[in-house]
């Protein structure tokens, strides 16, 4: 695989990844109200949403998936509903329960399946994948190999962008803003992903970069 095309795939990687969206905006409320650990986990959960993504891909599943407007908008609401679940059962809350589930390894298993679920349920991630990744990819040479070094190499980047925000967002909840007003931020953390899932029910099925 020529080195100018990694170059180009990995600048492309490292701007969307840094400009904010659902998975940003996730992993950030998740790391405001539950800490590093949990916040990680969240980053871990993306990541592997995209990697679904690049096996769908290599199967050829992906366009299929992409090209059945019934079946993707059924994992699309789904994904939906979750987040809004998610989102209400935070803002109702009556006890933030900060230091009782930071970190935990309930705390870390929910965040990690609500970030598979959010990068799951994006159009355009899976627009990505169908229209956008193929460029990046040589068909006379093997697809399968290809597609392997591009995941591992969208995966560092991804975790290591997301892990930057989770450390910045984390620092925040431990200068003492979590522990003065631990409701107020289990609340706003509940509305940001009630936004998301907004956000993602917006999104038209239609070709555009995640």
């Amino acid at each position: 695989m020529a080195v100018a095309l990694l170059a180009a795939f990995a600048l492309l990687e490292c701007t969307l990844c840094v400009i904010p969206g659902p998975a940003v905006l996730y992993v950030v409320s998740t790391a405001l109200r539950r800490g590093t650990p949990t916040g990680l986990a969240g980053a871990a959960g993306i990541v592997a949403g995209n990697s679904v993504y690049f096996l769908l891909s290599a199967c050829g599943v992906a366009a299929l998936l992409s090209a059945s407007y019934e079946l993707f908008s059924i994992l699309k609401w789904c994904g939906v509903a979750y987040l809004a679940y998610l989102g209400l059962r935070a803002l109702l809350a009556r006890d933030a329960g900060l230091e009782l589930e930071a970190g935990s390894p309930a705390a870390n298993s929910r965040a990690f399946s609500g970030a598979l679920v959010t990068q799951l349920s994006n159009p355009k991630a899976i627009v990505f994948f169908v229209a956008i990744l193929p460029q990046f990819v040589d068909a006379h040479k093997s697809v399968w190999l290809q597609l392997l070094v591009l995941a591992l190499l969208s995966a560092a980047i991804e975790f290591t962008v997301l892990s930057g925000y989770t450390f910045a967002a984390a620092r925040l909840r431990r200068a003492g803003v979590a522990a003065r007003a631990g409701l107020l931020i289990e609340r706003a953390g509940g509305a940001l992903l009630l936004a998301i899932a907004a956000f993602l029910a917006r999104e038209p099925l239609a070709v555009s970069a995640p």
